[in-house]
């Protein structure tokens, strides 16, 4: 399983007229692959749209869009006047990841955290977040933890659902005063870059 996770920064105010036009052509778009999650921030970079589409492999992936590219009816409802940028990475799973796409009613808010390392560190992480995730989730669940494939390498993004934001203060407060999390290991000695998004779910994720 990989997870295509797209990005696009729209041009200022038109975040809720992207939103209906997506929700228009989704059932259209579903016909070829299921769509993960949909969301756009509400705090870290404004006026942004993130999706993620969960797909078999890069060949299923190409196989969906080659698809796409022949169906008239996606082809006659496209968004781009919306869209001022747009950014596309591959993320690989972790063994300990849930797998996105059908109905995950898991918060009202998500946290999007991603942590860039130099090369090497990703095992590490993996290993050392493995073994300490299933006390983390007993405070939140983990919506994704996921390492880049193609794109920005040697990033992790790890999505968290809170019901609020006192809820997301509470839990890391929690979390932290009972030595759950952060996780250790050597693997953080290595991180040179770290951002958060705060992300509202649209009416049709799958994930909300």
């Amino acid at each position: 399983m990989i997870y295509e996770l797209r990005t696009y920064t729209l041009k200022p105010g038109k975040v809720a007229e992207f939103e209906e036009r997506f929700a228009k052509r989704l059932p259209f778009r579903e016909k070829h692959s299921k769509l993960g999650a949909f969301w756009h921030t509400e705090f870290g970079p404004l006026n942004q749209v993130i999706h993620i589409w969960p797909f078999q492999d890069l060949q299923h992936r190409q196989d969906v869009r080659d698809s796409m590219a022949q169906d008239t009816d996606l082809q006659e409802m496209r968004g781009t006047d919306l869209i001022a940028n747009q950014e596309s990475e591959i993320y690989i799973p972790a063994p300990f990841m849930r797998e996105m796409g059908g109905d995950q009613a898991l918060g009202n808010i998500y946290e999007m955290r991603s942590y860039t390392f130099l090369p090497g560190a990703i095992p590490g992480l993996v290993e050392s977040w493995g073994k300490a995730i299933p006390q983390r989730e007993e405070y939140s669940p983990l919506a994704a933890g996921m390492f880049t494939e193609l794109g920005g390498l040697n990033k992790w993004v790890h999505i968290w659902p809170y019901d609020s934001m006192a809820d997301r203060d509470r839990v890391r407060s929690e979390t932290r005063a009972a030595g759950v999390w952060p996780p250790g290991g050597a693997y953080r000695d290595s991180m040179i870059k770290q951002e958060n998004k705060l992300l509202i779910p649209a009416e049709f994720s799958p994930m909300h």
